[in-house]
């Protein structure tokens, strides 16, 4: 039997910064690991007007909102997905970083920009 679908019930705005978390944590020099084993965010992205990118991907900046949301950032780190400090740090869990969103070739669009 596959894994559950989504194990934590995250809402769609918590799935989508998970989702962008996990993209950013693998671009190099956007993280870093820390001693506890887990993957701190040490710079994100820049909007270019309605997008940004990571990586090799381009991102709506509609479906980025939740980066900057104080509730996400809280609801993520509740669940054991992540560890922040609001609004400083915000560091993904092992099994954070292991989450199956589900989501991400519906929110990191490959290819130049939209």
């Amino acid at each position: 039997m596959p894994p559950k679908a989504n194990p934590s019930k995250l809402n769609p705005l918590q799935l989508r910064t998970l989702t962008l978390l996990q993209a950013i944590a693998r671009i190099p020099g956007a993280a870093a690991a820390t001693p506890e084993g887990d993957i701190a965010i040490t710079q994100f992205p820049h909007a270019h007007g309605d997008h940004f990118h990571l990586g090799d991907a381009t991102v709506r900046g509609s479906d980025a909102t939740g980066l900057e949301n104080e509730n996400v950032w809280n609801a993520l780190s509740r669940k054991g997905l992540a560890k922040c400090e609001w609004p400083h740090q915000i560091a993904l869990t092992p099994a954070g970083m292991a989450y199956d969103t589900g989501i991400a070739d519906q929110i990191l669009h490959q290819g130049g920009h939209h």
